[in-house]
């Protein structure tokens, strides 16, 4: 079993002991998303493989969030913020913006990249380098300024 799994499943029990609802609430929406994921896939999971679960659950509370603001609900973007982060504890330490622009740059310089029309290259080779530890649309975003 997967070391991330064991310990989602070790926060859950703490969280029902210590009567946290949202916090366990949030634990067992990850823990049957990778259960989901092993049934889908008929094997347990790696490390990475429930990682990448627990990113793209994280993903779509941020694409929530997103919405939620749009459509002017205070309410619930405060309520998916808190769920996102719980999520984020999960998660590598997070790049900052400055550190992920280091890396863009580095990559550019590897790859020899020279327009917009590498970006693909670029983005391919930036994305197994932050593996976890940064949000795909935001080096997307890097990437389009920095090739343009």
């Amino acid at each position: 079993m997967s070391a991330l799994l064991n310990k989602l499943q070790t926060e859950m029990k703490s969280a029902l002991k210590s009567k946290d609802t949202d916090r366990l609430s949030v634990v067992r929406m990850l823990i049957s998303e990778i259960k989901k994921e092993q049934i889908d896939k008929k094997r347990e999971l790696s490390d990475s493989e429930v990682l990448a679960v627990i990113q793209r659950y994280a993903k779509q509370r941020r694409d929530a969030i997103e919405q939620y603001k749009k459509a002017n609900r205070q309410d619930l973007v405060e309520k998916e913020q808190k769920e996102l982060n719980i999520v984020l504890e999960f998660l590598p330490k997070q790049l900052t913006e400055e550190e992920i622009i280091k890396i863009v740059n580095e990559t550019i310089e590897e790859v020899g990249a020279t327009s917009i029309k590498d970006m693909g290259k670029v983005m391919k080779s930036v994305m197994e380098k932050v593996k976890g530890r940064a949000d795909g649309s935001l080096v997307s975003k890097i990437v389009k300024e920095k090739l343009s």
